[in-house]
């Protein structure tokens, strides 16, 4: 089954101005490539054609007549090895994707008198999800808590791959668009779900290099670290920073990040065993340090830090690890951080370059600058900062991929 119906992915790019035009010409690009309406369609959109967010998306579901289409807005769009950064872009994503089952959903959040809860999920998704299944999520970051909704399915769906990102084309509640489940919305997130054939693999790079060494959090409070290994947080900071060469010591105080592991049952941590976080207060009189997430006592953290040097070797480092144990994939989608690009680096489209570099120039890419990207580290789902987080679609199918698509 997975030699005679392989997935099949394609994407293109247009930096035309005018709306109708664009999408005529990446409707037509990727329908071309792939040779039949995809199964599954992805479209980005710049804030330039914001206002014909509604009409493009109409337009390419007469066009392009794929079964499923999700869409947001965003300030930098990523198509076909490019990154057009607050420049008119809309990129498109297609894939053919045989045995699969595809479930659309508009997920919303209400506040509710036991807490907040997440509303919207459709009656066909299964009690437990296969492994092979995945979860693409395009969210409002002004009126849908993405970490919420991590949180309940890393718990009740141990194991779930989720890979996406939070639309940034606006910087007001009801301003960003996305598109999903048949309509436009401008709040909630927009998802599918996908089980059955479709097989997809990782990559999150996070930018960042360990310094130092590990230690315990031996106090703490909410996202406060009083005590690393029984002394003050802020004590073992400092004999970090004085064993680091010139060069480290200025990019610490550049930027200075936490990694806490997220498998503690390992012997050892390395690179990529860290969910890293942005360290975002230090008070030398107590000795407490405050990080960017909730953190307990009993948790093995790490100082990291990041440069645009740190933040390249460790993206391309892991492409090419995946590279050299995975078959050339049939597409990919990019969800990088609205903080990386020329922001970071001095050379222009670094991540989508990176990608490409590493498995082929013509690999089908798209995807979007996002204020906020969603991916697996260690196996759980997290919302990060100033990461790109990729997700790879295998070219052959599950052989589990009748069963579980039903």
């Amino acid at each position: 089954m997975s030699e005679t119906a392989p997935v099949a992915c394609a994407a293109a790019l247009s930096t035309t101005r005018d709306a109708e035009d664009a999408i005529a010409e990446v409707s037509a690009e990727v329908l071309n490539e792939l040779g039949a309406a995809p199964d599954l369609a992805l479209l980005f959109v710049s804030p330039h054609h914001l206002a014909r967010f509604q009409s493009a998306v109409e337009q390419t579901n007469r066009e392009l007549n794929a079964k499923h289409l999700l869409a947001c807005s965003a300030e930098s769009i990523v198509g076909t090895g490019t990154e057009v950064e607050q420049q008119p872009a809309i990129a498109l994503w297609g894939a053919v994707i045989p045995e699969t089952k595809i479930v659309p959903m508009h997920l919303s959040y209400e506040q509710t008198i036991d807490g907040g809860s997440i509303q919207g999920w459709p009656d066909d998704l299964p009690d437990q999800w296969p492994d092979t299944s995945l979860l693409l999520v395009l969210a409002d970051p002004f009126s849908f808590p993405a970490d919420s909704l991590l949180g309940r399915i890393n718990e009740d769906q141990p194991g779930a791959v989720i890979v996406g990102g939070n639309a940034s084309a606006a910087h007001a509640a009801g301003s960003n668009r996305l598109a999903g489940a048949g309509s436009v919305w401008n709040h909630g997130a927009v998802a599918v779900h996908l089980r059955g054939g479709l097989r997809v693999r990782t990559v999150v790079s996070q930018g960042c290099r360990p310094i130092g060494n590990p230690f315990v959090i031996t106090r703490a409070h909410g996202n406060v670290i009083q005590e690393l290994g029984g002394r003050p947080a802020f004590e073992r900071l400092k004999e970090v920073y004085d064993s680091l060469a010139n060069r480290e010591r200025r990019m610490l105080q550049q930027g200075l990040h936490l990694g806490r592991v997220v498998n503690e049952y390992q012997d050892r941590f390395e690179q990529g065993d860290f969910l890293v976080r942005n360290v975002i207060g230090l008070d030398e009189s107590t000795g407490f340090i405050a990080v960017g997430d909730s953190i307990r006592v009993g948790q093995t953290v790490q100082f990291h830090v990041r440069d645009a040097e740190t933040a390249d070797a460790d993206l391309r480092q892991l492409l090419a690890r995946d590279a050299q144990n995975n078959p050339p994939p049939a597409g990919a989608l990019l969800f990088t951080c609205n903080g990386r690009g020329s922001r970071l680096f001095t050379e222009p489209n670094h991540d989508a370059t990176a990608v490409a570099h590493a498995y082929s120039t013509d690999l089908p890419v798209a995807g979007f600058f996002a204020a906020g990207e969603i991916g697996p580290v260690g196996g759980k789902n997290f919302l990060h900062g100033f990461t790109a987080s990729i997700a790879f679609f295998e070219r052959t199918l599950s052989h589990a991929s009748r069963s579980a698509a039903t």
